[in-house]
């Protein structure tokens, strides 16, 4: 049941301060008036006859003739116009009054626009107001903040893998340089070569992707094209396409998912969001260790699951999805991204309506992805 107490309401100091100016005006407008219909008698309407004998140079009975019958007999009228006099003053007070309010909420709300870190202050009566703009204002300052900061971890990538990129391409260069100038060179000596200079080609490729990711990293307003995804199927594609990577640490993927199981999805995307989250799997788990891939249905989700062994910092669980983050030793292994893959990952499942978690706890990591059912 709502509160509806009125000294409970937010703007109860606006109302009984308003309230308060009324009756003062209303009980200067009361005295007024009963000054007014007190003129006939006593000493006031003694003052005012003197002041019509003296004007007009008459007697006193002449006098009090023409104070009847301009006053006494207009009594009446007099008060009535009083009371309208009064009456337009007390609305010109209180637009003034409001005025003053509008003021200095149109003060708050242009400090709001204009960005300043600052409080906005404002009277007391109306503190509700400055304190919700003041509470939107410290929004505004952390998302500024937190854009800010996201923006300069994008540039410092971006400077970084610049700097990278000059690495593997000097060494593709160099190579392909002692190829081209050593026709006789020993088929082992040439092989050699070409294999390291196809290796940092690879790495090249790869700091190349990252430069791409960076760029068109924006899931807003992206159409989704749902379709029934069979998962065990496309987690087997997944797996196959990732052999290379899992093979050269000798790593393995075991999929345990029902060839039944479905979900109602985009599958490119889909696809995009599995395919960063091995990745980060295979990146970052144990030499010979095996990347467990299971998915069960629930009452009302899709549950998949990618447990890994290899532990991330409880320090960094908070962090990982967001965008151009990467552990802090990431960028000096081969495996070291953009950071954007868990962040890409995060909005696609969002899209879709779903979540994606990660817990780590006794060299373990499991990331779980849950999308709801058609």
């Amino acid at each position: 049941m709502k509160d509806k107490k009125l000294w409970r309401k937010p703007y109860y100091k606006l109302i009984r301060k308003v309230f308060g100016q009324v009756l003062l005006l209303a009980f200067f407008s009361c005295v007024a008036i009963l000054l007014i219909r007190s003129l006939g008698r006593g000493y006031i309407g003694n003052m005012i006859t003197k002041g019509i004998v003296r004007f007009y140079q008459v007697d006193w009975d002449a006098a009090k003739y023409i104070y009847y019958d301009t006053v006494r007999q207009n009594i009446d009228y007099i008060i009535l116009g009083t009371m309208i006099i009064f009456f337009l003053l007390l609305i010109r007070l209180l637009l003034s009054w409001f005025m003053k309010y509008f003021d200095e909420i149109i003060g708050g709300v242009n400090a709001l626009a204009s960005g300043e870190k600052r409080q906005i202050v404002m009277s007391p009566e109306l503190g509700f107001v400055s304190a919700q703009l003041n509470k939107v204002n410290d929004q505004l300052i952390r998302s500024g903040e937190a854009k800010r900061e996201a923006e300069k971890r994008k540039n410092d990538l971006v400077v970084y893998l610049a700097h990278d990129i000059k690495t593997p391409l000097t060494s593709v260069i160099g190579y392909l340089s002692l190829l081209d100038e050593s026709p006789q060179l020993p088929a082992d000596q040439r092989q050699k070569y070409i294999q390291i200079a196809l290796t940092k080609a690879q790495r090249l490729e790869c700091l190349v992707s990252e430069f791409f990711e960076i760029t068109r990293y924006n899931l807003q307003d992206v159409p989704l094209q749902k379709k029934s995804i069979n998962l065990s199927y496309m987690m087997e594609q997944i797996v196959d396409e990732a052999y290379p990577q899992l093979s050269k640490n000798g790593k393995t993927a075991a999929i345990n998912i029902p060839e039944e199981l479905t979900v109602y999805a985009d599958s490119d995307k889909l696809a995009r969001v599995f395919n960063n989250i091995f990745k980060n799997a295979i990146a970052y788990s144990e030499a010979g260790s095996v990347i467990e891939i299971s998915g069960e249905p629930d009452k009302e989700n899709t549950v998949i699951h990618f447990k890994n062994e290899g532990a991330i910092p409880r320090s960094e669980l908070d962090t990982i999805f967001e965008k151009f983050y990467r552990l802090d030793d990431a960028r000096q292994t081969a495996t070291g991204n953009a950071g954007l893959g868990l962040a890409i990952a995060r909005d696609i499942v969002a899209l879709h309506g779903g979540t994606i978690t990660a817990v780590s706890h006794k060299n373990q990591t499991v990331f779980t992805v849950m999308l709801p059912k058609l």
